[in-house]
């Protein structure tokens, strides 16, 4: 089981990252072009970047953490957060008629919640 969680929080580390840097780095107009990314034509610069930021962060919370043992728990704290993102999402999606991508952002809340509660009750990481 460890092996599992470990595969699901660098998989969704992998993905915050990537999603992370494009918001934060990739221009607003290009982003909107680009599939998917059509919510971003009605979010401020200022939004799109500092969400981009939320999300590098994540990727480094599902992941250092518990390889450097300090405050492992953050991993099933960042997991529920990622949960709770991928919601938000999910409902930006939605508005636009996304459905394709509503799909994906609930893949990676599957995932999320199967991190939050493989770490917060199954197998806490414990070093």
């Amino acid at each position: 089981m460890n092996t599992a969680l470990w595969i699901a929080a660098g998989s969704l580390a992998v993905i915050a990252l990537l999603g992370g840097l494009t918001k934060t780095f990739v221009p607003r107009a290009t982003l909107s072009a680009a599939p998917g990314g059509a919510w971003t034509a009605a979010a401020s610069d200022g939004f799109v970047k500092s969400l981009g930021i939320v999300e590098i962060l994540a990727a480094v919370g599902l992941i250092l953490p518990a390889v450097l043992d300090i405050a492992p728990v953050m991993v099933a704290v960042t997991a529920l957060c990622w949960v709770l993102l991928m919601i938000g999402a999910m409902v930006a999606h939605g508005r636009l008629g996304e459905y394709k991508f509503m799909l994906v952002n609930a893949v990676y809340l599957a995932v999320a919640a199967f991190v939050a509660w493989g770490r917060f009750v199954v197998e806490p990481v414990t070093n």
